[in-house]
Formats: structure tokens, sequence, C-alpha cells
């Protein structure tokens, strides 16, 4: 019913009112770096423009050295969080994956680790022999702070046979974040919309995850990712999304609809975040008034989408040019690490300013 609403002022009011009571007038910010280490992948997952096959031109998979100095060319801009998420490479060796997050570590001690979906994981299983819980144990002690949210897509079996070319569907999925919550890990929780997916299917998608969340308390941060079309791929000219023919993408409209009814389905987690490369930051800015409270950091080199996109998106947002979107859009800056401590709070939109921003009334 909420979908079906055309007047999406008074659903952004809505969700606005429920996001002041959480979070008061703040966004939260991280400054983040995006690593991608392999782009090999063994699926062909329907959307996805990132992937490539052994041996095929653009394929990489980097050295553990090169991994660390491109982590430690941020250093300088106090990063506070690794963003690390791979393709299934069919035959790096399991050891890579936890020697990587302890060499990075190591190199870059005060740095959060948050890495890998819980497809990864599933296919950690696969090529290790090892469970679950003893892949996230070896990872933690490595240095592992917290999963991506990556892989969940659309849930419901009726879309996701469509999109999703791997084995981890719901039931691994749940089963592995419910895992890593046990093991005292917070993790955030995603939904790729606007492809061939209707209304029905996010509500059903948000309520799965609504219902874990009741069960383990473990997510802190819902992500609403926009479907992104292979616009042009420069490099090899090749469209490898297979949906583009028969999809548009999700219009700014529908993206802040998304944003209002996800955050006022969601009454058990805490933060809703937009993710401004894939929302283009004019939006992104809007979606702090229909719903969510956390803007996604200073990301360098996000690949999975500019690979796909080209569209215009900056590559990098700076400390400074986040603090100044989020005053311009009314709201005070709060910057954060991955477990959402607070590291440092900033002034809020300059009160002499004339026509100074405001956040929507509640």
């Amino acid at each position: 019913a909420l979908y079906a609403s055309d007047d999406l002022a008074w659903l952004g009011g809505l969700a606005h009112e429920v996001r002041t009571r959480k979070n008061g007038d703040v966004v939260h910010f991280n400054v983040n770096r995006h690593l991608n280490m392999t782009n090999v992948c063994t699926a062909s997952c329907a959307y996805c423009s990132f992937q490539r096959k052994p041996g095929e031109k653009d394929a990489y998979t980097m050295r553990i050295e090169e991994a660390v100095r491109l982590a430690k060319a941020m250093e300088n801009e106090n990063l506070t969080e690794l963003h690390i998420v791979n393709g299934l490479h069919p035959t790096l060796p399991w050891r890579y994956y936890p020697r990587s997050l302890r060499a990075l570590k190591e190199a870059l001690p005060e740095v959060s680790l948050k890495a890998f979906t819980a497809t990864e994981i599933h296919h950690f299983e696969k090529i290790s022999g090892l469970s679950a819980s003893e892949i996230l144990d070896e990872l933690i002690d490595a240095g592992l702070e917290s999963l991506t949210g990556g892989g969940a897509e659309i849930f419901d079996w009726e879309v996701r046979q469509h999109i999703v070319d791997h084995e981890t569907h719901w039931e691994d999925w749940s089963r592995i974040h419910r895992l890593a919550h046990q093991k005292g890990l917070k993790t955030p929780c995603t939904m790729l919309y606007g492809h061939i997916e209707e209304p029905r299917h996010r509500v059903d998608h948000v309520l799965r995850l609504r219902e874990l969340q009741d069960e383990t308390g473990g997510f802190q941060v819902f992500i609403p990712l926009r479907y992104q079309h292979d616009f042009v791929d420069m490099k090899d000219g090749k469209v490898r999304n297979r949906l583009q023919a028969r999809t548009t993408m999700a219009t700014g409209a529908e993206a802040l609809k998304t944003f209002a009814v996800s955050r006022l389905l969601f009454d058990n987690v805490p933060h809703v975040k937009v993710f401004w490369v894939m929302h283009g930051v004019q939006t992104a800015q809007l979606a702090l008034n229909h719903g969510a409270d956390d803007m996604d950091g200073s990301v360098v080199e996000y690949k999975i989408t500019h690979d796909a996109d080209n569209y215009g998106t900056p590559n990098k947002l700076t400390r400074d040019d986040l603090l100044e979107l989020i005053r311009d859009a009314g709201f005070r800056p709060v910057e954060r690490n991955t477990r959402y401590q607070v590291i440092r709070e900033y002034d809020g939109p300059d009160p002499d300013r004339r026509e100074s921003p405001q956040p929507m009334r509640v």
C-alpha cells in the first residue's frame, strides 16, 4: 500500500519522522576505501558488469602486496575502513583470504576491515572444506570486523532465479549472517532494487531481514542499492548486463520511495544508508529527507558500479566533500567507525547563511 501511494512528500514525511526519532538531525558517514582484489568469478549473474572469466581481457587478481599498497595510499586521509568484495575466483586458495586480511591489518592497524559477502563465505566453505563457523573464526582472528551486505539482491525465488548465477540464496545468506551475529560481528544488509522485481518482492525481502533482525539484533544498517545499466564498458565494448534489454533503471522518485518504505518497515534496524555512488549525489542528498541517516563514505575506485554505469558519479568524495553535502542538505555530520561508534561530531549548517537549509520539519 505504501509503494502504491503517489504522494511522495507524504511518504517521505512519515519516513523522515521515523529517522528523526531514531537519529535526530545527524547524518553519519565514514572515510573508507573499497578494494576489489579480484574480478575473476565463476558466476555470471545477469545484472553484473564487474565479473570476468579466467583469461579474459581485463581479468585481474591482486597480489597481497598490491592490495596493501593501494590501501596505504589513503593512509594520510585518516582512513577508518576498508571495504573488500571480490569475485568468486575458481582457483585462488582459501588461505589467500585470511593472509590478505592479516597483511592489511598489519599495514593499517587502526583501520577496520569490512570484508566478504555471505556469498564469498559460502564459496570459501566449498573450496576449503571448512564450515562457515570455522571460516569466520579464522577471518575474525585475522582482523575481520564486519561482513559486507552483498549477495542479497532480491531473496524471493520468483525473481532470484532470473538474476543470480551462484548457489547462495536466502537459506545460506541468512545462515552465514546469523553465525556472524552469534560471534559478535555487526553486519549490514542490502537489497538490489529497480530491475525485474515488483514492490511485493521488495517488501518480502525487507520482512525476511526484519524477522532475522528480531532473532539476532546483528544488523546495524540497511542499504538499498540501485540497479545499474551497463551503459558503457569502454575497455572491451561488451555489455555484460543481460537484464538491461528488458529493464529501465529506477527513477529518482522510485529510489526515494524505496528509502521511505524501507525506513518505515524496518522498526528494528537503527540506520538506513544511501550509497551515493549508485544514486548520484543529488538523489543521495534527497534520500536524507526520506528516511536515510547515513551517507556512504569517501569510496575510491568503486569498480562494481563504475564498471557498469560511467554516468557521471565521481570516483571519490573527500571528507570535506561529504561534510559540505551533508550540511547542504540541512543536516549535522557525524563521522563514525564501522561499528557506528562516533569518531567526531561536526558543526551543522551555518545558521547565519542566507536561506540556510533545514531538514524536513517533523
